[in-house]
């Protein structure tokens, strides 16, 4: 596992050039993750690429883990901004299987970018902006909205969380190679009928 930067937080984008090229960024690191994964993917590389100085890549993200967080945070977000809502009458365990599975298939068509964030995932991206949501947060109010649910309880909360924790886990399988994709398709389709079902 490599290892992070504790020590120093990274620095936010605020203006309009300044998010474009943290956006350039995020979009080179994951071509070059996809194609290198966490470990052999270079930081320079990622600058050149990029056309940022290194020290600028490393004060937006002071290791590889804090990138590759960064670039999954991104991709929640994207997924969250993309997923309809579920047509009418689907039940909470369908919509919710069909929205995890989908991003489980495009995620193992990526593995080496796939294990890169997962490996990243305890990393913050938020800084020490408060009003920023986590990614498991964006996750999990995702998987409430795509089960109908408008107005959570601590309970739709807790649900959402272990599902969540449940899908990473079995996407962690297939990523290493300990289970097959359907395995871990059917796995997650099998944790939505149980935890989703009416009380």
């Amino acid at each position: 596992m490599p290892r992070t930067n504790g020590e120093r937080t990274p620095a936010r984008p605020t203006s309009v050039r300044q998010h474009q090229r943290h956006a350039r960024i995020l979009r080179v690191a994951a071509r070059l993750g996809a194609e290198h994964g966490l470990e052999r993917m270079q930081m320079h590389d990622v600058a050149r690429e990029s056309g940022v100085a290194i020290a600028t890549l490393y004060r937006y993200f002071p290791s590889k883990p804090h990138l590759f967080a960064a670039v999954m945070h991104d991709q929640v977000l994207r997924m969250e901004a993309e997923t309809p809502p579920p047509p009418p009458g689907t039940e909470a365990a369908e919509a919710v299987g069909d929205l995890l599975t989908g991003a489980s298939r495009r995620l193992f068509e990526q593995p080496l970018l796939a294990l890169a964030m997962m490996q990243s995932g305890n990393v913050s991206t938020t800084g020490t902006d408060r009003r920023s949501r986590t990614t498991d947060e964006i996750l999990a109010d995702l998987v409430l909205r795509t089960a109908g649910v408008a107005e959570p309880t601590e309970r739709d909360r807790s649900v959402a969380r272990i599902l969540e924790q449940a899908w990473y886990g079995l996407l962690t399988t297939v990523l290493y190679e300990r289970a097959s994709h359907r395995e871990a398709l059917d796995g997650i389709r099998l944790a939505c009928r149980l935890l989703l079902r009416p009380v």
